[in-house]
């Protein structure tokens, strides 16, 4: 059976450390058979963050947002996908305001308030979670174990990917301000050393997303 696998991409930078660590998880997912749907959210018609009308907590409507505009799309073929890659970077401790506006819109849709049955998806799908950061990836561990949680339970079963201290230009020399922070030769070096074995990782969790088995074909014992 054929999967189909969404890829969002929330940074606005593309061949940068977030989109491609994205394509290598795309590509780790089609090598098993799966096609990839991909979306790049800053390249998106308008569209906001949930705005807290309610209509998906109407029973003709569960599931599923009713606010049309530019990520209607993208909510749509997650619900119909077999699986998810979304990946940020990290802006001043957060995902960016792209990311925020889906992940609000596609959890809050599932949310029903109710004790007994918190979710209204009958139809979890697997989630690889992005993140890269120009800071060491250990600052992020609390932010990141809360979006695998919540996803995990409204979404799916979600794992996480972090790369920290990603190279963020070609030549740190070239800005009108100097950026004494960081050590542009590290940087580089750790580009070329640590990022291409976090792509392969991306990669074998981009195969792993696309082998897990489809809801009602666990196998059994």
């Amino acid at each position: 059976m054929s999967r189909t696998i969404v890829a969002v991409n929330a940074g606005p930078r593309m061949g940068w450390n977030t989109e491609t660590l994205i394509s290598q998880a795309s590509e780790g997912a089609q090598s098993r058979g799966a096609a990839v749907e991909r979306f790049d959210l800053y390249r998106l018609e308008r569209y906001t963050g949930c705005i807290s009308c309610f209509g998906c907590k109407r029973e003709k409507n569960k599931g599923h947002c009713v606010c049309r505009d530019g990520l209607t799309p993208v909510l749509d073929a997650i619900r119909k996908s077999d699986g998810l890659i979304i990946g940020s970077p990290n802006y001043l401790g957060e995902l960016t305001a792209s990311f925020r506006a889906l992940y609000e819109r596609l959890v809050f849709q599932n949310l029903t308030y109710n004790l007994e049955t918190p979710c209204c998806s009958d139809r979890p799908i697997p989630v690889l979670l992005i993140m890269t950061s120009n800071a060491p990836d250990t600052l992020y561990a609390p932010l990141l174990e809360n979006y695998r949680q919540t996803l995990s339970r409204f979404v799916g079963p979600t794992q996480v990917l972090v790369s920290g201290n990603t190279l963020q230009l070609k030549d740190y020399g070239k800005t009108d301000w100097p950026w004494t922070m960081f050590d542009p030769e590290a940087k580089q070096r750790r580009h070329e050393t640590v990022f291409p074995e976090e792509c392969q990782k991306a990669f074998a969790m981009g195969e792993q997303l696309a082998s897990r088995p489809l809801p009602g074909m666990e196998e059994q014992p």
